[in-house]
């Protein structure tokens, strides 16, 4: 334990309760305060009914394409960033002398540096599953779009059902690219890590105060509102 001070032990277990901490948070307040979430839930139940009464569903295809494609760049970008990481671990010592050099205040142990970038590194495990399942349910919410029937002909409480069901799956593939970016943002958090364990765990509560304001209290959100 000589290698890893208490304070790097406690700034580690402060990031993971402000980020679990702030998932149940803004999931609990979803369900009763206006935010980006319940609002964008609103409006995929909206697209899903107007799909149904539509003769041509291309664009609504188009739509969860791009969907697809934005996800998949973020997957793609965190496997990226994982296979840099590893290297890394690999080349710590190289590493440590280049921080040292920089930094020579600061402690650049190979075993503590090597903790860090193993914990940046299950960061980005955590995003790539997460954007994959995402992809696979943006992909489930295609196949409701392509055996959508013809909603003109069916009972408004069966369109209604239809349409929230199929919102439901892409409102899940929302969440899970959502709970995606959210680790990348910690992520970024976890880099002052290398500069000052204090400032880590600083970072960790900006990080959080920027994405509450984003959820929350945004522009995006207010215009949201008003549409």
């Amino acid at each position: 334990m000589q290698d890893f001070p208490w304070i790097d032990v406690i700034a580690v277990l402060w990031f993971i309760a402000l980020w679990v901490g702030y998932t149940l948070f803004a999931k609990r307040k979803a369900r009763t305060v206006s935010c980006l979430s319940f609002e964008l839930r609103r409006k995929r139940t909206d697209w899903m009914r107007q799909m149904l009464t539509r003769d041509n569903k291309m664009a609504d295809v188009a739509l969860i394409s791009t969907l697809e494609r934005n996800v998949s760049f973020f997957a793609s970008s965190s496997m990226l960033i994982l296979a840099a990481l590893l290297t890394s671990i690999a080349s710590s010592d190289k590493i440590a002398e280049v921080l040292m050099q920089v930094m020579p205040w600061m402690d650049h142990r190979d075993g503590l540096l090597q903790f860090k970038l193993l914990f940046l590194g299950l960061i980005y495990i955590f995003t790539f599953f997460q954007f994959t399942w995402s992809l696979r349910q943006y992909g489930f919410g295609g196949v409701l779009i392509g055996a959508a029937p013809e909603g003109r002909d069916l009972p408004q409480a069966e369109l209604q059902l239809y349409a929230n069901r199929a919102a439901k799956v892409i409102d899940q593939a929302a969440h899970s690219f959502n709970y995606g970016l959210r680790a990348i943002y910690f992520s970024l958090a976890t880099l002052a890590w290398f500069i000052n364990v204090w400032l880590f765990m600083l970072s960790t509560v900006v990080v959080l105060l920027v994405m509450k304001h984003r959820e929350f209290h945004s522009k995006a959100l207010k215009a949201l509102q008003e549409v």
